[in-house]
This record gives C-alpha cells, structure tokens and sequence, in this order.
C-alpha cells in the first residue's frame, strides 16, 4: 500500500497541481478519467452534479462533452473540448473560459500510478479575473479532495 498523501507540485505560473500515488494500474484510472460520464465518481469539489453528460464514453483529441455543474446553488452546464489524450497517460480538456483541465498518469511500479491534476488557468481569457475571484485556491482544495478520495477508491 502506498502512501495516499496529496502533494502539491510546482508546474508554472497560474497552474494548480497536486498529485497522488494510487494502489491501481493507470489503464484503470485512466478509464474513469477518460470517462465524462463518470466525472462525477471523480469529483472532490462538489461541483459536479450527477446528471446526464452529452458525449462520447470514450474520448479523442477535438470530442465535446457537456456536464452539469452546480456552483454557487445554481445549477448549470458546461460544454469542454478534449485537447489532449494518450491513453494511460494523458486527458486534457478545454473548459469554454479558456483555461484547461489536466490529469497526468504515471504508473511508477506494476499496480501503483501517480496522477497529478491541473487547473491551468494560464490560457484563460481572464485569468486575473480568475485570482480575484479565488478560484486558484478553491480549485486547489477541490483537486486535493479529489485526488484524496482517488487514492481512498483503490486502498482497499
């Protein structure tokens, strides 16, 4: 078993990383990352609702899906674009303000991978916008959430 702490990972000016070991070989995570329908098993922020997703279960590089989200009480949707796949490795997907979400696989020995989640608002139309209105340290919080209940989904 490994060690299921989130670390947080230095990868750039207005990038939010944390990353993970996880008891599992990065085919499986990958399969449920590279899986919108299954976005929300994923989800440590609380945002995203477990409604329909429109989208392929299997996701390509230039693939739309559409999730439903809920912040601030009020519900609504958000259509992303993939912009990066390999599989058991990479899923990357362009949310409609610009900025990107990543997740990154490693499989270190047979069984355990490192996956480290970005939000990189590097790319966003407004990313001053984006400090000012705290989503840096939210976002932060919601990846380590996430990546906790990650590591806690296969420690068994």
């Amino acid at each position: 078993m490994t060690d299921a702490a989130v670390t947080t990972v230095d990868t750039g000016a207005r990038r939010v990383s944390r990353r993970v070991a996880v008891n599992a070989p990065a085919a499986e995570i990958f399969a449920l990352i590279a899986d919108p329908h299954r976005h929300a098993e994923l989800d440590g922020s609380g945002t995203v609702r477990d409604v329909p997703v429109k989208g392929p279960h299997t996701l390509t590089v230039g693939d739309r899906f559409t999730v439903g989200m809920r912040q601030f009480g009020l519900p609504y949707s958000i259509t992303s674009v993939v912009t990066g796949l390999e599989p058991d490795r990479l899923v990357e997907w362009r949310h409609p303000l610009g900025h990107h979400w990543r997740w990154e696989l490693a499989e270190t020995t047979p069984g355990v991978t490192e996956v480290t989640e970005t939000f990189d608002y590097s790319t966003a139309r407004s990313p001053r916008v984006m400090e000012l209105l705290g989503y840096p340290g939210k976002n932060a919080h919601g990846i380590t959430e996430t990546l906790g209940a990650l590591a806690r989904r296969f420690a068994g």
